[in-house]
């Protein structure tokens, strides 16, 4: 507990405040700055899987489900608009995702596949995807690839935007 002088027990100088200490007015100066607040907040994003591109989309599958152990939670399905597939993993009792991706060779996905380039993307999940893409778009970051309806049945959304790094992270609205 603090006491009124400001010390926490057992110290012998007063401590730097991040943060409102209890029972206190104004914060002393500190060293470090508030940033200043966004005027616009930024959308909540939740991490849900990792996608790893594949050079044999099966034998990738083979692998993650008969050596791994890990189970289907979407099956293998076609992408049209990256001309590629797609195959959703999950192990048994997680939440996380593994999603095995394989582009054709006239996917506009498709590039020289390199050892330690094979991560595709990671996935955010958001409540409005055409609102966390304009907000994004604000702030500058490239859209590389704008809204568009996926899934199964589940009539999903998804985008694709790129870090400073030039990795891909898939934006995901799940309905």
């Amino acid at each position: 507990m603090f006491r009124k002088s400001g010390r926490i027990p057992h110290r012998t100088k007063p401590r730097t405040y991040y943060g409102a200490p209890p029972d206190q007015g104004k914060l002393p100066q500190t060293s470090r700055p508030t940033p200043p607040r966004a005027a616009n907040p930024v959308p909540r994003f939740r991490f849900i899987y990792t996608g790893i591109r594949v050079r044999n989309i099966e034998e990738s599958l083979r692998f993650y489900t008969e050596v791994l152990g890990m189970e289907i939670a979407e099956p293998l399905q076609a992408l049209k608009p990256t001309k590629g597939s797609a195959v959703t993993l999950k192990t048994h009792g997680g939440e996380q995702l593994l999603e095995l991706n394989y582009y054709a060779d006239d996917s506009p996905f498709n590039s020289e596949y390199l050892n330690g380039e094979e991560l595709d993307h990671i996935a955010f999940d958001v409540q409005d995807l055409a609102a966390s893409v304009k907000e994004l778009e604000r702030r500058g970051v490239e859209v590389v690839v704008q809204p568009y309806r996926i899934g199964w049945k589940e009539g999903w959304r998804e985008a694709y935007v790129k870090d400073p790094n030039g990795i891909w992270i898939e934006l995901l609205e799940r309905k």
